[in-house]
């Protein structure tokens, strides 16, 4: 059984995929009928779909077209899926985690789909221990989406340590505070976009710039001070 373990987000953390949901999501938006500004959706990404939409169009909206608003995000996003960007260092991050004895688990509020690209861009399979995708159906869906602790719970699970023995990093407000709420030590990355201050207000106890600049100093992080 592991000792401790590295819970990573994917999109804005591992792979440069948050402006392609940006403008997705806009477009989605824009067939059903609603204006919502980017910069809206962007502060919104790293949300599961359904909480996605709750947020940016109030519990008044007309929750019929929920289906509809994510098929098509679902559908215009697909056609990025053979070419989503990895993070320089993304894979040699994981790597270099598990070699110093960490179990590393991805959560993600991505589809199967998605979530398999995902894993091809990254590129470490031989290193990722297990994943777990929240806001999904199917597979090993947790409900809610990363706005509350389940996903990091379930990730806990499969990592199979107790929350003091793990650091969550991810990119956006969201990740933070379910890190936070689950009590498991959350470390932000820049690469998604979110400013630094929104990350540390929300619980981020490092914030580096990206994957490359966590893996430089590894040695002086949250990770060096779990390690035995």
């Amino acid at each position: 059984m592991a000792t401790r373990a590295a819970l990573f987000d994917i999109d804005g953390t591992l792979v440069d995929t948050n402006h392609l949901h940006v403008t997705t999501w806009w477009e989605a938006f824009h067939q059903a009928g609603h204006t919502v500004r980017m910069s809206a959706i962007h502060r919104a990404v790293g949300l599961g779909s359904g909480d996605l939409i709750a947020h940016l169009l109030g519990d008044e909206r007309d929750r019929d077209q929920d289906a509809e608003i994510i098929a098509a995000h679902t559908t215009l996003y697909g056609t990025y899926l053979d070419r989503l960007p990895a993070f320089d260092g993304a894979g040699d991050l994981l790597r270099s985690l598990a070699d110093r004895g960490w179990r590393i688990v991805l959560a993600t509020s991505a589809g199967e789909d998605e979530l398999a690209a995902l894993r091809r861009a990254i590129d470490a399979d031989d290193v990722i221990a297990d994943d777990v995708m929240s806001g999904t159906a199917g597979g090993q869906g947790v409900a809610g989406g990363k706005r509350g602790p389940d996903p990091v719970h379930r990730a806990l699970d499969l990592a199979g340590v107790p929350a003091e023995r793990a650091v969550f990093v991810g990119d956006t407000v969201w990740d933070m505070e379910a890190a936070s709420r689950a009590g498991v030590r959350a470390v932000a990355l820049l690469s998604g976009g979110i400013p630094r201050a929104a990350l540390e207000s929300t619980g981020a106890r490092e914030v580096y710039e990206d994957a490359t600049d966590l893996l430089a100093q590894l040695d002086t992080s949250l990770f060096a001070d779990l390690e035995d």
